[in-house]
């Protein structure tokens, strides 16, 4: 319902986070029509979306200078301040951020607003605490409401880019070095939004959202931030002090510095504000001013002329010139439309038009006040309102459909990149600008949507643009999840492969969890904080699963990895096979649990090694309970060392001397006493062969063959099969048939070609081999006949003569020559004499 009574007029001041721009929208919104004047294009774009939830869209109105959303039975009007339509009328009137009427380049427009802008019942103004003398000697009949900031705003002092909290906004006062902070923020933090004056509205709303929703944690963005846009900032940080206001570089206000600190804290929240990078710290006034919200007090407003004289051009310049009349105005320095109208006002094209035409002094006029949302030279924007001017003063009056379809054309590419598409959006801007001019085009209607859909495409890429540059996608998500851990969306496909929040992570391998490759530091931390946090309860649950598994669930492999339901669960870290020791996989899950499931493996190991190593486990036994003794226990002692196969060489005066009980006590043992070496049988299976070489020292996994450097131990070889002789490794059951092949030779000690063949060595390998077995060759072998060998110490047998006939004349004296020499009879010891003694 509309208010009773004659008209009000007041003046809401306060900080920031007082609520003034909330309470402007309920009084409005309490009205029957409103409208509010907003100091930016992306606020009156928030202001409008949230009226438009409130109330639909066919009752709210959107109007700025490049865009247009009108309802035909619109009640509320939400606009920029420069495009508010005050020639129509309505109950409630707002303008926000009045303060601004100090500003030098938009001043002038705030002023008029201050002074003219009404509403049939009430007139609300909402600014800064600076305003209120103003105000009063201004407007002496306003009511003036002071409000207090709902939270408190402390400085933190300097930090560095790196220790700034979570939250926080960086400020700083270019693009380039927006830029820069944004990059050294991604590689750092994972991420930042960013967010400019310059930007489109939906590429602010996408930046802003993704700050929000915390996807991002960190805001780098310019001073257009403290124009009443709403986040939920903790920390505000300068990254300067300083800004280029368009004519000089100069240190910010103590005012416009507590504008953008008061961004920090939201309603009851409380905030802080401090530098950063290489920011000068604030002196103690300046803190003191922001923190207690008190600054100098606005003297007087810019002021323009806004009754003009369109009689003649040079009507039309004096009275822009005019003075104020009214005590606390002062006339505002030239803006842009002012200096674009003196360099075209002396031109005798222009002069003549103006001359013949008013219509074409006003067109003019109108024609100035065309914003440069290029920021190209003067003189690019100067012949563009030529062109303006003569296209709208000819005899169409319109501006060419040739021209801005051309325009239209060049600019439809969504290729490039941030800067390309920054500066393609903002000629967009000049182009929805001319749209939304009402009688500049001749389908104005048409080139409204189009320039809309194309500016929307634009700000979609130039928003993803900026996602892939100055955000870490997937470090950013993880960073998110881990500090909203009840909302957390992760887990784990039966493939292994974990997501979290839609990124993926890593996989999980039975127990284990291996995270995705990081592509920084920062990434790489949050990895595993989010294999904490996501796959922890899973991996908990795997190991008390493990725990409780029969032996039929595991398997080992010849590389020492216990396996669980075919996925790698542990390895063997030392111990023997029947006492084994068990590194478990991963390093997530609770201690007890981990121990048990480790427990667990390892009594798989020692059952498995029972059943497959069942013959050394029968030695071990036999050997510990003494049912074997004296040598055959000492030769089983260091068979069981060796890993069941030993180099007889080692032991042969012990094997030798062996009794026939011993020999078939280790007999029974599975012992075999081979011709080169000491063995068991049984641990030759291919599975007991298997099992043996996951327990097996060493890095090397040898075969038969010349043996590396340095050779393997001897319990390495024997899980494979092997021996080692000389700087060969020979499988033990080929020693044993090289003594088969040399026993069943033609001639005793012979290597024939084809027995070598057999044995699958080379001419140079068997010579090497034999003698390492501790033969050598009887005599040298001429080309293409086989070596006789012998073993080292052994004398050659003598070979018997051929006896004689019977018959034969000689057979008596081969009788005499074997019969055996006649005995020789002692030689009989002589006494020594003893000398005979001297007188």
């Amino acid at each position: 319902m509309s208010d009773a009574g004659p008209p009000r007029l007041v003046a809401v001041l306060g900080p920031t986070n007082t609520g003034k721009t909330h309470l402007a929208v309920e009084r409005m919104l309490g009205h029957a029509s409103g409208m509010i004047g907003l100091p930016l294009r992306l606020l009156a774009r928030e202001i409008y979306d949230r009226i438009v939830k409130l109330r639909g869209a066919s009752c709210v109105a959107l109007i700025t200078g490049e865009e247009k959303i009108v309802p035909a039975r619109a009640q509320y009007f939400v606009c920029t301040v420069e495009a508010m339509p005050l020639s129509r009328q309505v109950e409630f009137l707002a303008v926000d951020e009045i303060q601004l009427c100090a500003d030098p380049e938009r001043g002038h427009v705030f002023t008029h607003r201050l002074l003219h802008a009404r509403g049939r019942f009430e007139t609300m103004f909402m600014g800064a605490g600076t305003m209120a003398p103003l105000v009063r000697r201004l407007l002496p009949d306003a009511e003036i409401v002071t409000r207090e900031r709902f939270s408190r705003l402390t400085y933190s002092g300097p930090k560095k880019l790196t220790r700034l909290p979570r939250r926080s906004a960086v400020v700083a006062f270019s693009a380039d070095q927006v830029y820069a902070i944004a990059e050294l923020i991604r590689r750092q933090r994972g991420g930042a939004a960013v967010v400019m004056g310059s930007l489109s509205p939906r590429t602010r709303n996408a930046q802003v959202a993704l700050y929000q929703s915390g996807e991002v944690d960190f805001l780098v963005a310019t001073d257009a931030i403290g124009m009443g846009l709403n986040m939920d900032v903790d920390h505000v940080a300068f990254a300067g002090l300083r800004k280029f206001d368009g004519k000089r570089t100069r240190f910010l206000h103590p005012a416009e510095v507590g504008q953008i600190a008061g961004r920090a804290g939201r309603f009851t929240r409380d905030g802080t504000f401090g530098v950063t990078g290489e920011c000068e710290d604030m002196d103690a006034d300046l803190i003191e001013a922001v923190e207690e919200h008190h600054f100098e007090p606005i003297a007087a407003a810019e002021w323009r002329n806004a009754a003009l004289d369109f009689g003649s051009l040079a009507a039309l310049q004096r009275s822009l010139a005019a003075p104020p009349a009214q005590p606390g105005l002062k006339l505002s320095a030239e803006a842009l439309d002012e200096k674009t109208l003196r360099a075209v006002a002396d031109e005798p094209e222009v002069i003549d038009r103006c001359a013949r035409d008013r219509a074409a002094l006003t067109r003019l006029w109108d024609v100035c006040q065309t914003p440069d949302f290029r920021k190209t030279s003067g003189e690019e924007h100067i012949r563009l309102i030529r062109e303006f001017f003569g296209w709208l003063t000819s005899r169409d009056r319109k501006v060419p459909e040739d021209w801005i379809a051309g325009q239209y054309r060049h600019l439809d590419r969504t290729d490039g990149e941030i800067d390309t598409l920054a500066a393609r959006l903002a000629s967009v801007r000049t182009l929805a600008y001319v749209a939304n001019r009402p009688d500049w085009l001749a389908d104005p209607g048409g080139w409204q949507g189009k320039t809309r859909l194309l500016e929307d495409r634009l700000s979609d890429t130039l928003h993803e643009k900026l996602m892939a540059r100055f955000v870490d996608r997937r470090t950013s998500v993880l960073m998110r999840a881990l500090h909203i851990r009840a909302d957390m969306l992760a887990g784990v496909a039966a493939d292994g492969a974990v997501t979290v929040e839609g990124q993926y992570v890593g996989k999980l391998q039975g127990v284990a969890f291996q995270p995705a490759q990081g592509a920084s530091v920062l990434e790489e931390k949050a990895l595993r904080a989010a294999a904490v946090t996501a796959v922890g309860p899973e991996i908990t649950k795997r190991l008390g699963q493990l725990a409780a598994e029969p032996d039929e669930a595991f398997a080992f492999t010849p590389d020492g990895v216990v396996l669980w339901r075919g996925e790698a669960a542990g390895a063997v870290a030392g111990g023997t096979p029947f006492a084994p020791r068990v590194r478990l996989y991963g390093e997530l899950g609770p201690g007890a649990a981990r121990e048990r499931a480790a427990r667990r493996l390892e009594a798989f190991l020692a059952s498995e090694a029972a059943r497959r190593l069942a013959p050394l486990r029968k030695l071990e036994s036999a050997i510990s309970s003494g049912r074997i003794k004296g040598l055959a226990r000492g030769i089983a002692y260091r068979l069981l060392e060796a890993g069941g196969v030993l180099d007889r060489g080692l032991v042969r005066a012990e094997a030798k001397a062996l009794s026939q009980v011993e020999r078939r006590t280790l007999k029974s043992l599975g012992v075999r006493l081979g011709a080169f070496s000491l063995y068991m049988p049984g641990l030759l299976k291919p599975a007991s062969l298997a099992f043996a070489q996951g327990f097996a020292p060493g890095q090397g996994r040898p075969s038969a063959g010349r043996l590396a450097e340095p050779p393997p131990p001897p319990t390495t070889l024997a899980a494979f099969g092997l021996r080692a002789v000389g700087r060969h490794a020979i499988p033990v059951e080929t020693l044993e048939r090289l003594d088969a092949l040399l026993r069943a030779a033609a001639k005793p000690g012979l290597l024939s070609d084809q027995a070598r063949e057999e044995l699958g060595w080379s001419e140079a390998e068997a010579r090497d081999i034999m003698r390492a077995l501790g033969f050598a060759p009887i005599s040298k072998a001429g080309p293409g006949e086989p070596v006789v060998w012998r073993r080292r110490g052994e004398k050659p047998k003598a070979q018997p003569a051929a006896r004689p006939s019977p018959h034969s004349p000689f057979a008596a004296l081969a009788t005499l020559k074997e019969a055996p020499p006649p005995q020789r009879r002692p030689r009989r010891k002589r006494k020594p004499v003893r000398a005979k003694a001297q007188p």
